[in-house]
């Protein structure tokens, strides 16, 4: 019997808020973006095997580590200043 398995990167956009880079110095909008890590058996996707976060600079293209907490906040922030996209 064939078994065919492996893992994909899927990397998905959450909001995109407006900050200060703090590689570059612009004031640039800032992509915070959910990567997961799915297992997948005959190319059907079974679970997460983890969930990493960061936020990237649209300027420069500076990236940071984020943890969930600082992604969720980050989202409800855009979201009472009307800047979800």
């Amino acid at each position: 019997m064939l078994l065919i398995f492996g893992t994909t990167l899927r990397n998905r956009v959450l909001v995109v808020v407006n900050f200060l880079c703090q590689f570059c110095g612009t004031h640039a909008s800032q992509d915070v973006i959910e990567s997961a890590t799915k297992v997948s058996v005959f190319f059907i996707p079974l679970f997460t095997l983890r969930k990493q976060y960061y936020v990237t600079c649209s300027n420069c293209g500076g990236t940071t580590s984020l943890t969930k907490e600082q992604a969720t906040h980050g989202i409800e922030w855009a979201a009472r200043n009307r800047q979800v996209s």
